[in-house]
């Protein structure tokens, strides 16, 4: 099978770009602060007056992007409103999850609202007071510092798709035709060849991009050393942009930054589809990713979100995240839709590199893990 997956949009829609504006140019400001009352203290009119127009233009800039609390939508009369706080690449398979649950009986009244960013910021977020009803993550220790919190039960993993019904696996984004011939991690390492991948500090999306060589370079972990060596001549050779999340990572690479794009594989076909000029290559070796999804325990809409996130285990469930991209968990389903991914010569999984807890002391976490220091020194 080609190492390409080339993917064409049947209807393939312009891109949008988004500004984000500063909350007042130069020129804004001169009139709303004439030449007097800048050489002297405003007066409490026109305090108040200045501070309504601030909020204004707060909200306006806001608007379409991500926040801290989900944008606001009318709920069907009667009906009920759920809060997703998410990583940012999952907004295309929620949205068809959110869509697939409404054309369901228990589904048809319930509006989903979402905010999307970073893993580890959201999951930062939701343990600070955000109010949240269901939430997911990149990586499992996202949802387990809500487990530790109290704020998401402790049997949140117990079914038999352990509380991740979501599966992605890490490719490599290239320019259309792939100019620079990329076929597999050792080609990343050629000389000149630039690489976008988030920051690990914020993003889960980076942990899954890091890991991916790691495994495929350590033999699964069996030589720790070679792995290393790897991740570190990448990170310091190759790795010039540090976006804080996937999104902005494809973002930065829309742009025109870098030769190649560390990424999930359903955020490369969400990519092409939106009509981006780009392809995805599968390496012979990468790293399954899995991603939590849990009802927030003390939410008042507790009962409701848990049968969102039951959903999304659901043979409906999993043909929507199908259709975003995802590889579905659903044996039956993933059989239905083998011929739309490209098959893969190795899978590796957390579990091979000892699990969740290894993988974060070991290798991600702040103090501790191994890549996060190597990220750190790249960044001095």
């Amino acid at each position: 099978m080609p190492d390409t997956a080339r993917l064409t949009a049947r209807h393939a829609r312009p891109r949008t770009w988004r500004v984000r504006p500063r909350l007042l140019s130069p020129r804004l400001r001169s009139h709303l602060l004439p030449q007097a009352s800048r050489q002297r203290p405003l007066s409490a009119r026109r305090a108040l007056l200045l501070s309504c127009v601030l909020v204004l233009v707060t909200l306006t800039g806001c608007a379409g992007g991500s926040s801290d609390v989900p944008g606001a939508a009318p709920a069907p009369a009667g009906g009920q409103v759920l809060n997703l706080y998410g990583f940012s690449v999952a907004k295309p398979g929620f949205e068809a999850l959110a869509e697939a649950y409404a054309a369901t009986p228990q589904g048809s009244r319930v509006t989903v609202l979402s905010s999307y960013g970073a893993s580890g910021d959201q999951s930062r977020k939701v343990v600070a007071g955000a109010p949240a009803d269901v939430v997911t993550f990149s990586i499992t220790p996202d949802l387990t510092r809500l487990v530790k919190a109290g704020m998401v039960d402790k049997a949140w993993s117990a079914g038999p798709d352990q509380g991740t019904p979501i599966s992605s696996v890490v490719v490599m984004v290239v320019r259309k035709g792939n100019p620079k011939g990329i076929h597999d991690w050792n080609d990343l390492l050629r000389p000149g060849i630039d690489v976008v991948t988030p920051n690990p500090l914020s993003s889960g999306s980076a942990q899954w991009n890091l890991m991916a060589p790691y495994a495929a370079e350590s033999n699964g972990g069996t030589d720790r050393q070679a792995g290393l060596d790897y991740v570190r001549s990448l990170v310091h050779d190759h790795v010039t942009t540090r976006p804080s999340s996937g999104s902005e990572a494809t973002e930065t690479f829309r742009q025109g930054h870098g030769d190649v794009l560390l990424s999930y594989e359903n955020e490369a076909i969400a990519a092409i589809r939106n009509g981006d000029e780009f392809e995805y290559v599968v390496p012979p070796q990468t790293v399954r990713i899995d991603c939590p999804v849990a009802a927030v325990s003390v939410s008042p809409n507790h009962v409701e979100a848990q049968r969102f996130v039951d959903f999304v285990a659901t043979p409906a469930g999993q043909e929507a995240l199908a259709g975003a991209g995802y590889r579905p968990v659903d044996p039956v389903v993933a059989a239905a839709h083998a011929g739309d991914f490209p098959a893969i010569g190795t899978l590796w999984t957390v579990a091979d590199l000892g699990g969740w807890s290894a993988v974060t002391s070991e290798l991600f976490a702040k103090d501790t893990g191994a890549i996060t220091a190597i990220y750190s020194e790249a960044t001095k």
